[in-house]
C-alpha cells in the first residue's frame, strides 16, 4: 500500500522524509540477531551480497551503524510500536545488518527469526513490476501497449466514456484514473462494486475481480494525475496473459527463481513459519482476527491475513505476495546493480527515474499545478515505487534516485543505488511497522543522520 498526496491530519511534514503511506497512517490516528551470515548466491544469481571479512576502515562504520539501528529497534519493541522484525541492510554488494527482533507469533511464544516469512502486502507491486519490466525487455509486450490488447473487457469509462485509453505504462506508474477502495468513502463506487483491494480474501478470481474494478468510473483520464491503485493487480493479469500461465508461474520464471528468492510466492511455502499479524490499537499490538476492518476516516481496510495460506486466493499483484527480508534483498540488490539477471541495464534504471512528469509532459489537459512530487513533497514516482527526486527534501541522507515503498502489514524498503545501499525491514505489526516515527529512524539510523543533522549543514 501507499498514500495519496494530502494528508489530514498534520502528520505530511512529520513524515515527508519517507514515502511510506502518509494518509492511511495519519488517518488511523495512532501517534497521539544480527551477524556475518551469508544470503546464499545461486548459479543463476551470481551477484548476491556477500557478509565477507569488510575493509578494515569499514569495521568501526559497520559498529556504528549496528549500535544505531540496535536502539531504533529496541525502543520499538520497549514502546511496544512492533511485536517483531527482521532487518538486513547491505552496502556495495555486502551485508553489514542482519537481525530478527521480538516474536514472530507472541501468543505461542514463538521468536522471530531471519526465515520468518511475511505477509509482504505493496511490497509485491515491485516485484510485479519487475516481471511486466522483464517481459518487456523479452519483447512481449510495450509499456504503450493499450491494456486491451490482453484484457480486452478493460475499459473502465471517464464521464460516461472511454476516450483515452489505459496503457500498460499508466498501469505500471498509477497515472491510470484508477483507485483503491480503502481511499473510498465506504459506500463508494469500489465497495458498490465488491472491488477486492487484494488484502482480504473473497472467493473470486483475479479475472472476476479486474471485470469488476472495470465497472467501477476512472477518477480522471489516463494520463492526466496520479491516484495509488489497484493498477498493479490489473498489470498482474497482463503479466500473466502475456507470459502465458498464472501470475506466480510467470513472477517465478522471470524474477524470484533467476534471483533464487526460494521462499518467497503468493502463498506461504512454509505456513508454520509465517508470522503472525498484529495491529497496533490504543496504545499498542493485539492480535489480527481472522477479519479485520481497520477503520480510517471515513473509509476502512480489510484485512483476512489467511489469505497468505490459501492456495485458491486469487494472486494480487499489488499486495498477495509472500517472502523473507533476506529474499527481498536479493531483490532489491538485482536492481541496484542495474538488473541483474532479470533486467537490461536501462530498465533497471528507469525504475528509479522520474517516470511521471514524461506522461504529464504528453498531455494538454493535465490540471495546472501538477509537478513531479506526486508522492511526498521530494518523491515521484518510478516503476515499481517512489523515487527521491530530490535529496534536500528528504529527512534522511539517501541520494537521488532512490526507490522505496512499504507494506501494509508493517514493512518497507529503499534501494540507494547512488550510496551504495539496500535496506529492508519485515514487521508483523500495522500501521506502525511501515511509516511513521519507526521507518524515519531506521532510515536516519543507516544513513547516520537526522532532520537536524541535514538542517545545519545547509
Amino acid at each position: 500500500m501507499a498514500l495519496t498526496l494530502k494528508c489530514r491530519c498534520g502528520l505530511a511534514d512529520r513524515l515527508r522524509g519517507l514515502p511510506l503511506i502518509v494518509t492511511l497512517v495519519a488517518t488511523l490516528g495512532v501517534w497521539s540477531g544480527w551477524g556475518p551470515a551469508v544470503i546464499s548466491a545461486s548459479a543463476a544469481s551470481p551477484s548476491a551480497p556477500s557478509a565477507d571479512a569488510a575493509q578494515p576502515e569499514a569495521v568501526s562504520a559497520d559498529a556504528a551503524l549496528s549500535g544505531r539501528l540496535d536502539a531504533v529497534l529496541h525502543n520499538a519493541l520497549a514502546q511496544q510500536q512492533i511485536v517483531g522484525a527482521v532487518v538486513v541492510a547491505a552496502r556495495d554488494g555486502q551485508i553489514v545488518y542482519q537481525r530478527a527482533v521480538g516474536m514472530a507469533d507472541r501468543e505461542n511464544g514463538k521468536a522471530m527469526s531471519l526465515d520468518t516469512r511475511f505477509r509482504l502486502a505493496s511490497m509485491s507491486k515491485a516485484v510485479v513490476s519487475v516481471a511486466a519490466l522483464a517481459l518487456a525487455d523479452q519483447g512481449m509486450i510495450g509499456l504503450d501497449d493499450p491494456v486491451t490488447r490482453w484484457i480486452p473487457s478493460f475499459t473502465p469509462m471517464f464521464r460516461g466514456k472511454v476516450e483515452q485509453g489505459i496503457t500498460i505504462r499508466n498501469l505500471l506508474t498509477h497515472t491510470a484514473g484508477l483507485s483503491y477502495g480503502f481511499l473510498e468513502p465506504a459506500d463508494g463506487p469500489m465497495a458498490q462494486a465488491e472491488v477486492s483491494d487484494g488484502l482480504d480474501n473473497p472467493p473470486i478470481t483475479l479475472e472476476e475481480n479486474i471485470w469488476r474494478l472495470a465497472s467501477v468510473p476512472l477518477y480522471y483520464e489516463p494520463g492526466t494525475g496520479w491516484r495509488y491503485s489497484l493498477a498493479i493487480d490489473v498489470l498482474g493479469e497482463v503479466v500473466s496473459r502475456a507470459g502465458g500461465d498464472t501470475l506466480p508461474a510467470v513472477v517465478k520464471n522471470l524474477v524470484t527463481g533467476p534471483l533464487g528468492m526460494t521462499a518467497t510466492g503468493f502463498v506461504a511455502d512454509k505456513p508454520e513459519m509465517l508470522a503472525a499479524a498484529y495491529v497496533w490499537a490504543d496504545g499498542k499490538p493485539r492480535l489480527m482476527a481472522e477479519t479485520e476492518i481497520v477503520p480510517h476516516g471515513n473509509s476502512a481496510t480489510r484485512y483476512e491475513p489467511g489469505r497468505a495460506l490459501d492456495e485458491q486466493a486469487f494472486p494480487s499483484g499489488g499486495a498477495g505476495m509472500v517472502g523473507t527480508a533476506v529474499d527481498y534483498l536479493k531483490f532489491l540488490e538485482a536492481l541496484r546493480q542495474e538488473g541483474g539477471p532479470v533486467l537490461k541495464p536501462q530498465t533497471a534504471r528507469a525504475m528509479t527515474a522520474d517516470q511521471v512528469s514524461p506522461i504529464f509532459s504528453q498531455r494538454q489537459n493535465v490540471p495546472e499545478g501538477k509537478n513531479s512530487d506526486v508522492v511526498a513533497p521530494g518523491w515521484g514516482f518510478g516503476f515499481g515505487g517512489a523515487v527521491l527526486l530530490h535529496p534536500e527534501k528528504a529527512e534522511y541522507g539517501a541520494g537521488e534516485g532512490t526507490l522505496s515503498w512499504s507494506g501494509a502489514y508493517g514493512s518497507h524498503f529503499f534501494m540507494d543505488r547512488n550510496n551504495g545501499i539496500s535496506f529492508v525491514v519485515l514487521t508483523n505489526t500495522t500501521p506502525t511497522g511501515m511509516a511513521g516515527p519507526f521507518a524515519v529512524s531506521l532510515a536516519q539510523a543507516v544513513y547516520g543522520n537526522t532532520a537536524a543533522d541535514k538542517a545545519k549543514k545547509k
